[in-house]
């Protein structure tokens, strides 16, 4: 015949392990509701530094993507949309944190768990609900960060080109960006200044990316 270990009582509780006890019930009955608070807090706080941030332009830059130059317009649209993305999870984790998962109630009334078990779903609640405000607050943040690079990248990236002109005359040929046209003669700007080409002594007038010779910036 085999014996486990044997079970014996305890010594008796005493005003010292009863007042521990009342405090760790009531750190539990609070738990809960504090990391809400918080989680509430956060959200409202970041939502208002983002409206701030972007009502008062702080964040600015070039207001049309589609002037930059290749790579940088694609670039700029994924670490937006990467942004988007940050911005929209984080928000869901926070409004996790702050509100719980959305449960529907059931129809017929269920019996009360006991106190004990109460304390225990609750303690298992404040733990996730805090995981998922730390992710959201991460989250949250990360989508700032991407979103001021994404607008860095607007201001210091390459812009595309102008269309450039090349127009052949039986003197010679003239290309560079095309500035304004008067009295029939055009306005070119290139590489050595400004140079004005007479349309009717024109023998072609071609429309290209760049200039013959000239490499492509950006």
């Amino acid at each position: 015949m085999t014996t486990g270990p044997r079970l014996t009582p305890g010594r008796p509780a005493v005003a010292a392990d009863r007042a521990a006890a009342r405090r760790m019930r009531q750190a539990l009955t609070e738990e809960l509701p504090k990391v809400r608070e918080a989680a509430l807090a956060w959200r409202n706080g970041l939502a208002g530094l983002f409206v701030g941030l972007l009502g008062f332009g702080l964040v600015k830059g070039r207001t049309d993507v589609g002037k930059l130059a290749s790579p940088h317009d694609a670039l700029v649209g994924g670490v937006l949309l990467l942004s988007l993305v940050c911005g929209a999870v984080g928000a869901l984790y926070l409004l996790r944190a702050a509100h719980g998962m959305p449960v529907a109630a059931p129809l017929v009334p269920e019996p009360g768990p006991s106190t004990a078990a109460r304390y225990a779903g609750d303690h298992v609640e404040a733990g996730r609900a805090l995981r998922a405000m730390r992710r959201g607050v991460v989250l949250t943040m990360a989508c700032g960060a991407l979103l001021v690079a994404g607008v860095a990248f607007t201001w210091y990236g390459s812009a595309k080109e102008n269309p450039r002109l090349l127009v052949k005359t039986p003197a010679g040929t003239e290309c560079g960006e095309p500035r304004h046209t008067e009295h029939g003669v055009v306005v070119l700007k290139t590489d050595t200044g400004e140079t004005r080409v007479s349309l009717a002594d024109a023998t072609a007038v071609i429309p290209v990316e760049t200039c013959p010779g000239t490499a492509q910036d950006g």
